[in-house]
């Protein structure tokens, strides 16, 4: 009943003028980062994150939470009109989406798109009010043993998600992990790691780190590619009324298709490191399997966009659930609204939702208005012109950013070495992600890492540095249990790939 009441404050507290207009001017950041081919939601808010500073709690997560829903669904314009996807949970929409464009129906493509946005997003945010509960009570059971294996299957699960090469990813976790341990010893008032530099007693911070990593190094990334053509005229004739879905089409798709994408998107979000990505995937692919046209899969088919977009929507509102009650980042999104909150001195885990809860219940409200009343209300109104967005000069837009960045990275600790480190960061991810390195699994490592080794000290010292409390710990044995299942249900039993054309 309490929960109850502080979600009902929430959204009352979401109608108050700031929090308000905080959350539709962040929906309409994230929509224009997210339809930017190159941009994303994540660099939004790094982009975004040293404003926080100057900002309510409240209003700054409204802000994330609505830019974290514009972006996932934006990404789904350009992957339509011009087969570039805004985002790589776009990926599976172009494969459907494009095809329909050529086919000169690409308005009601879109509308689709916007339609399951608006469905996945929307369960999604209403499970995360449902599920985190339940897993606020599950991570009061939890001791510190448990917590270490907890953590540890987090970063496992991240470095086996990349499937390219579990190599790479596992040196990437690791060395976001060692970059975490310069400064202040987690356990000891000592430092460590600085190599006689007084800069780095203070360690490094997170700000510089995000900044870096998913802003600077982009854009270096993109100064790369040649310059793309600008976009057919007739891009920009399309009328408002075109946007509307065709309600044949959406009884034909059924209630169920998106319940149930909606399903499979939220638990792929609450997995660590999982994304849009492998949501939209998983779920596009089990409507193709389930679909009574399967043929038209690959060709422009509107259950393959519907399935999608459920999915990759509806994964924001899990992403969020181990984020909040363990401190574990779902995707790379909330690893950045993650600093959010610790910049603002809240400490995921059951603590916040017992004496805090009235600062999340707005996030909550703005992350199911926006995928409610903002997705559809936005394309309606503002669709025409997003697809405009695609024929900004890239010179202009990209140095823009470029500078935002590099004064964020200043302005967030007010330190012309951090602000060094921002642009440090920012060429070694460029170098990292040439060769393929996940340059999320870093900072993920750097996240986690200082709570990882604090459990594992902070266990062995009460048991008189015996390891095997980690097998004597049930909840610990559970955590480690969960790690060889996946382990083997992902690297020695490898998935085979589902085709989608």
């Amino acid at each position: 009943m309490d929960t109850l009441l502080g979600l009902l404050d929430g959204f009352a507290a979401l109608a108050q003028p700031e929090p308000l207009a905080a959350m539709v001017a962040g929906f309409l950041v994230g929509a224009f980062f997210g339809a930017m081919p190159g941009l994303t939601a994540v660099l939004a808010i790094s982009l975004l994150l040293p404003v926080t500073y100057t900002l309510e709690v409240v209003t700054s997560l409204v802000m994330c939470a609505a830019i974290f829903m514009a972006g996932m669904y934006s990404g789904s314009i350009t992957a339509t009109t011009i087969n570039i996807p805004g985002a790589p949970s776009s990926m599976m929409t172009a494969i459907e989406g494009y095809p329909l464009m050529k086919q000169g129906r690409g308005a009601n493509a879109l509308g689709h798109a916007a339609l399951g946005s608006m469905i996945g997003g929307s369960v999604g945010a209403l499970m995360l009010m449902l599920v985190t509960p339940l897993a606020v009570k599950l991570a009061l059971l939890i001791r510190t043993p448990g917590k270490f294996s907890l953590i540890l299957f987090a970063l496992i699960v991240i470095v086996i998600a990349q499937r390219k090469s579990y190599a790479k990813g596992a040196i990437a976790t690791c060395l976001g992990i060692m970059l975490a341990t310069v400064g202040i010893d987690v356990m000891e008032p000592a430092a460590r790691f600085t190599y006689g530099s007084e800069l780095l007693v203070q360690g490094i911070n997170m700000m510089p780190l995000i900044i870096g990593t998913f802003a600077i190094s982009e854009l270096l990334v993109q100064s790369e590619e040649a310059h793309r053509a600008a976009p057919a005229p007739h891009l920009f004739r399309i009328r408002r009324r075109d946007f509307l879905p065709n309600l044949a089409e959406v009884r034909r798709i059924g209630p169920w298709t998106y319940l149930k994408s909606a399903v499979i998107g939220f638990f792929i979000g609450v997995l660590p490191g999982a994304g849009g990505s492998m949501a939209a995937f998983v779920s596009y692919a089990e409507a193709m399997r389930a679909s009574k046209q399967p043929e038209l899969f690959g060709k422009g088919s509107v259950e393959g966009i519907a399935a999608a977009e459920s999915a990759n929507n509806s994964m924001c509102g899990g992403a969020y659930v181990p984020m909040l009650t363990f401190g574990i980042p779902g995707d790379p999104t909330t690893a950045v609204i993650l600093g959010v909150l610790i910049i603002n001195g809240l400490q995921p885990g059951p603590q916040l939702f017992d004496r805090q809860f009235d600062l999340v219940a707005p996030m909550y409200a703005a992350l199911f208005v926006s995928a409610l009343v903002l997705v559809p209300l936005t394309l309606f109104t503002l669709g025409p012109y997003f697809i405009r967005i695609v024929g900004i000069d890239r010179a202009i837009l990209y140095s823009s950013i470029a500078v935002v960045a590099t004064v964020g990275g200043y302005v967030a600790t007010f330190s012309m070495f951090q602000m060094a480190l921002t642009l440090a960061f920012g060429v070694l991810a460029y170098f990292l992600r040439k060769q393929d390195y996940p340059t999320v699994s870093m900072l993920l490592g750097f996240i986690l890492g200082p709570d990882l080794e604090q459990f594992f000290r902070r266990a062995m010292s009460l048991e008189g540095n015996d390891p095997t409390i980690f097998l004597r710990s049930p909840d610990s044995l559970f955590f480690l249990g969960l790690t060889l299942v996946f382990i083997y249900f992902f690297v020695i039993r490898k998935p085979k790939a589902t085709k989608t054309g």
